[in-house]
């Protein structure tokens, strides 16, 4: 056990806000790659590039993190102390693997991944490849292919407990996921469900379809892509001829999933057969994965689930960072409705993926 001046720096560095310890938060990155996938150019292994926050012995105070143009950025992610320390504050922490929405990244997920590691866990976001805004450039099977997204939380996982620095700082027996989006359809896969592509081809002809079923305005121009790789790619076969496998990964005990999308692209065995605590949340008024055929869909099929629709105007890209006013001129997906403070809507959410990962880790 700690003690002397070490002891007191660490509790210095701790506030106490409503009765929760909050400490100050490191983050840091690794340049993780899937030595048993190629990259979608297939010249090199896939990478998992992972961005990481955590309980942080830090003198200094947090930066700000932005996206976009330092002078003049988008969007405001949080702020952390770049390479700090990981606290000693103990010995072990949570981990919880964090997946981004449709043509998001990393560090849209920072909110999430900075609550939690002010609150005592290692919180680990991967940018998915061919899917991530932070790559600088989409690619049409980062789009189609979705289990490779869980694949990609099983290797960062991996990863994550081989670590030199982080490896002997994680509990390995209280490992939790939480993804928005796209990343909730993600989450749901590596807690057990399976992918039906022709049963969410039969959805989506019919008149229960919904916003999942149309292109993504991120790549509006996926699928067309796509269809000309189906068969003449040899990744993309080798992929499609795995997409109704079990992404289960037995070392995620909690799932969180915000807006998550694909509601109907599930067997309903798979979900049946979720037996993990199963946490979703959404807002009332999200046109583009509608709480009634994705989060509620979801929470009636999966038996350890509950769900929370946050009323009134939340959408769904108000689970998205905090815009800045340059961001909010710019980007539609920035504005959100009257009366609606994306900020208080993470605190809400942050604080709801807190209390559950406490229970449930």
């Amino acid at each position: 056990m700690k003690s002397g001046p070490f002891l007191f720096l660490t509790l210095l560095l701790t506030i106490n806000v409503c009765g929760q310890n909050v400490s100050k938060i490191g983050m840091t990155t690794r340049g993780f790659a899937d030595e048993t996938r190629p990259d979608w150019s297939g010249r090199a292994p896939r990478p998992i590039a992972t961005t990481i926050w955590y309980p942080a012995d830090a003198p200094e105070n947090e930066a700000k993190i932005v996206l976009g143009n330092p002078d003049n950025p988008l969007f405001i992610a949080g702020a952390a102390v770049r390479g700090a320390k990981i606290s000693a504050a103990r010995e072990r922490f949570p981990l919880i693997v964090i997946s981004h929405g449709t043509g998001g990244s990393a560090l849209q997920m920072m909110w999430l991944g900075q609550y939690l590691a002010a609150r005592g866990f290692i919180a680990a976001a991967i940018d998915h490849h061919g899917n991530s805004a932070a790559e600088g450039k989409y690619r049409a099977q980062g789009f189609v292919l979705w289990w490779e997204r869980a694949r990609d939380l099983r290797v960062a996982i991996d990863d994550l407990l081989a670590d030199a620095e982080f490896g002997g700082r994680i509990d390995a027996g209280k490992i939790g996921a939480a993804g928005f989006s796209l990343g909730g359809a993600t989450v749901t896969a590596t807690a057990g469900g399976i992918f039906d592509l022709r049963g969410f081809e039969k959805f989506c002809a019919s008149s229960e379809r919904d916003a999942t079923c149309e292109p993504q305005p991120e790549f509006p121009g996926a699928m067309k892509e796509f269809e000309e790789l189906r068969t003449k790619d040899a990744s993309v076969i080798e992929s499609l001829n795995r997409a109704a496998d079990s992404y289960r990964d037995r070392r995620v005990k909690a799932v969180f999933a915000i807006a998550p999308a694909l509601g109907a692209a599930f067997t309903q065995s798979s979900l049946s057969s979720v037996e993990i605590p199963f946490q979703i949340v959404a807002g009332e008024a999200d046109a583009t994965t509608p709480p009634r055929t994705n989060a509620q869909k979801l929470a009636r099929s999966i038996k350890k689930s509950a769900v929370k629709i946050l009323p009134g105007k939340v959408g769904h890209y108000t689970f998205l960072a905090e815009c800045t006013d340059f961001g909010k001129t710019i980007l539609p997906i920035c504005r959100d409705e009257a009366g609606v403070d994306r900020a208080a809507v993470h605190r809400t959410v942050g604080q709801m993926a807190f209390e559950f990962f406490k229970a449930n880790l």
